[in-house]
């Protein structure tokens, strides 16, 4: 108990005092670090207010890449109504339950008090946890899943695998996770191919349908509305295989996602080379691949976990993508490195090269949380200076125009419009111009002028540069709107067009009238 609250105290006290910092910086509007936070709002909002599962009340948008996590939050502004803070209160929720089954499952292996804190404060801050709390995501209930599922296998594998309580609660967290984050199938996959290498048939078909059927259930209602069996999130980001040949270009771009990629060795370096020590290790002791696999069950799961997740996911900014591979991991090394924890100095004169490894690993967990520090501190103003003012903008102005934009979170959230994202986002018919990295040319200027046109668009507020030169010829430039940073934000800068020429001259005094925040910089556009 000891160890649970100065744990609970030490770390979130380290969360509030970010929220103070937070608040200092955006006129006391908590604001959250990533726009995509509002995604999930402004989905939340329109499915307890007015039923539908969309970035507007007028059209369903599958923009939600966690059905699960949106979906409670829509039940949470059903309750209590409509308030932005609801993702913050509840992140903050799921952070308390993530340290104290962090802190059961460490006293398991850990003595002293002091070890079971370093422990959980560990894999906290080696998944930047305090960043994902405060972005608003779905990536802290992400990681209480992870661990939750870790704590029942471990328990239900030293019960020889034998029908018990651990086992419904594995399986009911892997039910979870596919719904949660749809990188998760990863996940099943590498349990799955592990089992069967152990020849448990019976467990591995159970992780499958576990895990799979919740994903298949959705894609199929998913697909009845937006002819797509993932959210639109999933089908424009993700990786896909393209059968039609060049599967050679195919192989060498997925290999490059990983060896090319920075923020892969960033993340996954020093865990990968641990699990070839311990590998290795066991190679010399005579182990048997099954013995191998046995002894390091959980490691080669969330190594081939992080393989795929490399290839077919995305390692992007924020670190957290990989939030739960890093949980995850965490888990399965400490209880590998007691000994450094009881004594240190002896661990390093013994195993100087896992040692090495070790310090390593916590080098990354200080870089990461340096790198968080930096977000949280710049990244809530930048969006509050640009997407949180563009979103008061037209919710004064515009509230139920229609709109073209493509950074559409907090623009939704804080407003009624009728919403065109070019991104394809929240717009399927944008999708064919966006999939599988796909640059935009002129088929795409084509389109856009005469959906826009046919459909009667008013108004546009996008990131220039994200159309590639590609403006339709009747958008008329009015304004640029400018911030100072850059961090968590695609640009410095975002332009308001005219689109109805019979709005052009209101819409030019309507952006001088607004009371836009001090550190925006409006330059009109005579």
């Amino acid at each position: 108990m000891k160890s649970l609250l100065i744990t609970l105290g030490l770390f979130l006290g380290i969360c509030f005092i970010y929220i103070l910092i937070m608040l200092s910086t955006t006129e006391n509007f908590f604001t959250y670090i990533l726009d995509d936070a509002y995604i999930h709002l402004a989905i939340a909002k329109n499915f307890a207010i007015h039923k539908v599962w969309g970035m507007t009340p007028y059209r369903f948008s599958s923009s939600s890449s966690s059905p699960i996590f949106t979906f409670i939050l829509s039940v949470l502004i059903y309750i209590f109504g409509n308030n932005e803070l609801i993702p913050l209160v509840f992140n903050l929720i799921c952070s308390v339950f993530c340290i104290y089954y962090l802190n059961k499952y460490y006293s398991q292996y850990l003595d002293k008090n002091r070890n079971v804190v370093i422990a959980s404060l560990f894999t906290l801050f080696f998944a930047v946890v305090q960043l994902q709390i405060l972005s608003g995501m779905e990536h802290v209930l992400q990681c209480l899943i992870i661990i939750v599922n870790v704590f029942f296998f471990q328990k239900w594998s030293r019960q020889d695998f034998e029908s018990s309580n651990a086992a419904y609660w594995f399986y009911f967290t892997i039910a979870l996770l596919g719904l949660v984050r749809f990188e998760s199938m990863f996940y099943f996959v590498a349990f799955a191919f592990l089992f069967v290498c152990l020849k448990r048939f019976k467990d591995a078909l159970l992780v499958i349908l576990f895990g799979f059927i919740p994903i298949l259930i959705f894609g199929f209602f998913n697909y009845q509305e937006d002819g797509y069996f993932f959210p639109n999130s999933v089908v424009v980001k993700g990786t896909s295989i393209d059968f039609s040949g060049n599967y050679m270009l195919q192989i060498t771009h997925f290999l490059s996602k990983i060896f090319l990629n920075v923020t892969f060795y960033k993340i996954g370096f020093f865990p990968l080379l641990m699990v070839v020590v311990f590998t290795f290790r066991d190679y010399k002791k005579g182990f048997s691949l099954k013995q191998m696999i046995e002894n390091n069950f959980l490691l080669y799961v969330f190594t081939i976990t992080l393989l795929l997740h490399g290839v077919f996911g995305n390692f992007r900014g924020f670190f957290r993508y990989e939030a739960y591979l890093m949980v995850g991991f965490a888990m399965v090394f400490i209880p590998k490195i007691i000994s450094f924890f009881i004594n240190p100095v002896g661990y390093f004169k013994s195993d100087w090269i896992m040692t090495v490894l070790i310090l390593g690993n916590i080098m990354l967990m200080f870089y990461k949380s340096g790198y968080g520090h930096r977000m949280i501190i710049s990244g809530s103003d930048d969006i509050y200076q640009q997407q949180i003012q563009s979103g008061k903008f037209l919710n004064k102005y515009y509230n139920t125009s229609k709109v073209v934009a493509n950074d559409i979170g907090a623009i939704c959230y804080f407003s009624d419009i009728h919403l065109f994202d070019f991104a394809g986002l929240a717009s399927v018919e944008a999708i064919p111009y966006n999939k599988n990295e796909k640059e935009f040319g002129q088929d795409f200027e084509n389109f856009l002028t005469k959906y826009t046109i046919d459909n009667k668009y008013e108004l546009v507020i996008v990131y220039e540069e994200w159309l590639n030169g590609r403006v339709p010829k009747n958008w008329k430039k009015v304004a640029i709107l400018k911030i100072s940073n850059t961090i968590s934000v695609a640009q410095d800068h975002v332009v308001i067009y005219s689109i109805n020429p019979k709005i052009y001259d209101q819409l030019k005094n309507n952006i001088k009238n607004f009371n836009w925040n001090k550190n925006v910089k409006v330059e009109i556009i005579d």
